[in-house]
């Protein structure tokens, strides 16, 4: 087995999480390597050459990789895939941020779920993707255009809201009149999203969801659709410029620029443990509060 370990922040419940990581990987006849970037933030702020010097490094991901282990929040995942791309290795994440929909082994769990994930004890889940085009091209979109959780335009350098006319398969639906509008996937609709009053949407679902942010007009309301739609946007407003946002990266775009918007060719592979779900994590993060029962 070959197993890459990625992080993007260097606080000390990272950091403690990595140390115990890799501690355990170190009585196991297992290749592990560690992303170059983050071992350098790492070394950083601690010096653990013994141990870290057991281990060699990667810059970039191939398919001999057959898992890998984010150590960091939802955002380090997400921060993850544009490395993963279309290899189709799974990811499972240590949770060292908040909410942890992602991300969901727990500090204390460590070394019993990573076990789990060596015994073969887990599930795979599928989570689709969203890809963009744009007409003209953007040179900063095009390398890596594809997001897991969201696709959003939105106003820039402005208080005035803008203007986002919308079709979908090529039928025009309405212009929202707005800060802004989320194209978002069932894994993404816990995130951006559900803050703007969309629906949460479990990860099996073969669905996106439209929400508007802030919108004008008091009847705009989230909208699902089929996640075979294609659709486009063009943004309008005072400005002569807006910004597109895919997961974690944003580019700026000219206004009448066309968007397209559809469902990406490959899915992510997220790696769920036997004891955990989506609706547990539910339960626990969100809507019921830590379960009593399980």
């Amino acid at each position: 087995m070959k197993i890459a370990i990625f992080g993007r922040y260097n606080n000390t419940q990272t950091i403690t999480s990595f140390d115990r990581l890799l501690n355990f990987f170190k009585e196991k006849d297992i290749e592990v390597l560690i992303e170059s970037e983050f071992l350098a933030l790492v070394n950083s702020v601690k010096s653990n050459d013994k141990l870290y010097n057991a281990f060699n490094i990667y810059t970039q991901l191939d398919a001999t990789f057959n898992l890998l282990i984010s150590i960091g929040g939802d955002g380090t995942i997400l921060r993850a895939i544009p490395s993963v791309k279309d290899l189709g290795i799974p990811i499972i994440g240590i949770n060292t941020g908040r909410l942890g929909f992602l991300a969901t082994i727990q500090v204390e769990d460590i070394e019993n779920a990573v076990q789990n994930i060596l015994d073969g004890h887990y599930t795979i889940s599928e989570r689709s993707l969203l890809e963009i085009e744009t007409l003209p091209e953007n040179e900063n979109i095009k390398p890596l255009n594809f997001a897991l959780n969201e696709i959003a335009v939105s106003r820039k350098n402005t208080t005035s809201m803008i203007t986002v006319k919308t079709h979908l398969d090529g039928e025009f639906l309405t212009s929202y009149w707005s800060d802004g509008l989320i194209v978002s996937t069932p894994t993404g609709s816990t995130g951006y999203s559900l803050s703007c009053g969309g629906p949460v949407i479990t990860p099996g679902a073969n669905s996106f969801v439209l929400t508007p942010i802030a919108p004008h007009n008091l009847s705009a309301r989230p909208l699902i659709i089929p996640d075979s739609t294609e659709i486009q946007l063009s943004v309008s407003g005072r400005e002569k410029q807006h910004l597109v946002s895919l997961d974690s990266r944003i580019a700026t775009l000219d206004n009448e620029t066309i968007i397209k918007i559809k469902k990406a060719s490959f899915k992510i592979k997220m790696i769920d443990l036997l004891d955990e779900s989506f609706l547990k994590t539910l339960r626990k993060k969100m809507l019921w509060g830590e379960d009593k029962r399980n």
